[in-house]
């Protein structure tokens, strides 16, 4: 089976952080130590000021998060960051980092243990907290002394907020983009099925798949898990308005395509392109940190009203993932904190919870006057 990461950009950087002496101590208990970390950089910093702008990504996402140039691999947020997008790489200097747990590059399951094999089912539970750590961290390191502004979308956008939450001086503002305080019951079945079905794969193995050379893997299981996943990232509506009823062509020898309906098939396309690219126990490990993350179970260091950092909460009525009901709780839990707060909600896309990384003219048009670096953001996809 692949090895992670399986394709990365020719910009990667990493670090290795947390040193023996000083191991990151999880929430959930035990340690890691010689952690590395995978990130990638745009722009260049301002010595004078603050223009620095931690992106922290999704659950499979990576830190390659736009191109670099013209002929760069494509990232996951091309519409997002790049020159003359709303976080503008001409005026800011923006740092990504692959998250603790992933496997694209940084420090996942599929890292090395003490035996030299991968840690794999080994690989110790970890909170959205400790991936702030990480981020945190990662950043001394760089030698940040200040960021314009933290960015996150979905799990990315949890990151965020337990950032704001902790250390609300290390930025001027956040942005914490189709996201909540917590999941719903519906999103956390979700995330139940999918582990549900890596687990009944029977080249799951227990987790230890990766001891077997040329073992395969739990590719079915973490197939179906995306295809499941992926029917919380789009709503009803832009599923009838891609797909409907329409069959597609009957399958040839050998083709991996099984449904006559063209839903099926899309479903299907996407489960085998992400089982190419991200592992089964990483799914599991970031899945089970998203589910059990409750941003407002414990107190709180955010700052008196007048010290506070700008908050710009950003929402999709079509997001089934992060409903209205989720991102009416997290607004009125910061504003009770006392936290400066406004929040733009898009009513124009019906592409549901991916909206977020689409082209959503009024949505990217807020981003770009919320961090106010240029008059008018390019709202059309790069080369």
């Amino acid at each position: 089976m692949s090895k992670f990461p399986a394709s990365v950009s020719r910009h990667l950087r990493t670090a290795v952080l947390f040193p023996p002496e000083q191991p990151l101590r999880l929430e959930a208990g035990g340690t890691l130590s010689r952690i590395r970390v995978a990130y990638e950089e745009y722009g260049r910093p301002d010595p004078e000021r603050p223009n620095t702008v931690f992106v922290c990504h999704a659950l499979t996402g990576t830190s390659h998060v736009a191109r670099h140039s013209p002929d760069d691999l494509p990232g996951w947020w091309e519409e997002m960051v790049g020159p003359g997008r709303p976080i503008d790489t001409n005026h800011l200097h923006v740092v990504c980092a692959n998250v603790l747990g992933g496997c694209a590059g940084t420090t996942g399951p599929w890292s090395p243990g003490p035996t030299g094999r991968a840690l794999a089912a080994d690989f110790p539970d970890i909170t959205v907290g400790d991936m702030v750590t990480v981020h945190r961290s990662l950043l001394r390191h760089l030698g940040s002394t200040g960021l314009r502004a933290v960015v996150g979308g979905s799990l990315g956008g949890m990151q965020a907020l337990e950032w704001l939450l902790r250390h609300p001086g290390d930025a001027r503002q956040f942005l914490l983009i189709a996201t909540g305080a917590r999941l719903s019951a519906d999103g956390l079945a979700a995330h139940a099925a999918g582990r549900a079905a890596i687990r009944a794969d029977p080249h799951f193995a227990d987790g230890r798949y990766t001891e077997e050379p040329g073992a395969r893997g739990p590719l079915e299981g973490l197939g179906v898990a995306r295809m499941i996943a992926h029917l919380t990232y789009m709503s009803s509506d832009s599923l009838d308005t891609k797909f409907g009823r329409r069959r597609q062509p009957a399958a040839t020898a050998g083709s991996p395509a099984h449904g006559p309906y063209a839903v099926e098939r899309y479903l299907e396309h996407q489960a085998r392109t992400f089982v190419a690219r991200f592992d089964a126990n990483s799914y599991l490990r970031l899945t089970a940190a998203m589910d059990r993350y409750d941003a407002f179970d414990r107190p709180a260091a955010v700052p008196a009203a007048g010290r506070a950092p700008r908050v710009q909460v950003f929402s999709f009525e079509s997001d089934r993932l992060f409903g209205a009901a989720d991102t009416e709780y997290l607004a009125a839990r910061l504003s009770e904190l006392g936290v400066p707060l406004t929040h733009h909600r898009d009513r124009t896309s019906e592409a549901g919870h991916d909206a977020f990384l689409l082209r959503v003219p009024d949505y990217l048009r807020a981003v770009a006057d919320s961090l106010g670096v240029h008059e008018s953001p390019r709202l059309v996809s790069q080369p």
